[in-house]
């Protein structure tokens, strides 16, 4: 978990954001230790957790593709490249 003061964070939101990994926080307080104010949480910024993808079984995209016609005639425009 990380802390950091609220003047800092606005400055560095978007990075803060970019930086964070899945699961970890960074607490955004108010307050300053040396004027003798309490630290006070306002915000939390926890990355989400990425959800488990589900694994891919063999033929499971049969028939969602179709070919509507065949056609070669494309092909004459790539007759130099083709040996």
């Amino acid at each position: 978990m990380t802390r950091i003061p609220l003047t800092e964070a606005q400055l560095r939101l978007p990075e803060l954001i970019a930086n964070l990994q899945p699961g970890e926080e960074v607490q955004i307080f108010v307050g300053d230790v040396y004027d003798g104010l309490r630290l006070r949480t306002v915000a939390r910024l926890i990355a989400e957790l990425q959800p488990p993808r589900k694994p891919r079984t063999p033929g499971s995209a049969i028939g969602t593709l179709s070919i509507l016609s065949e056609d070669e005639t494309h092909l004459k425009d790539f007759h130099d490249y083709i040996p």
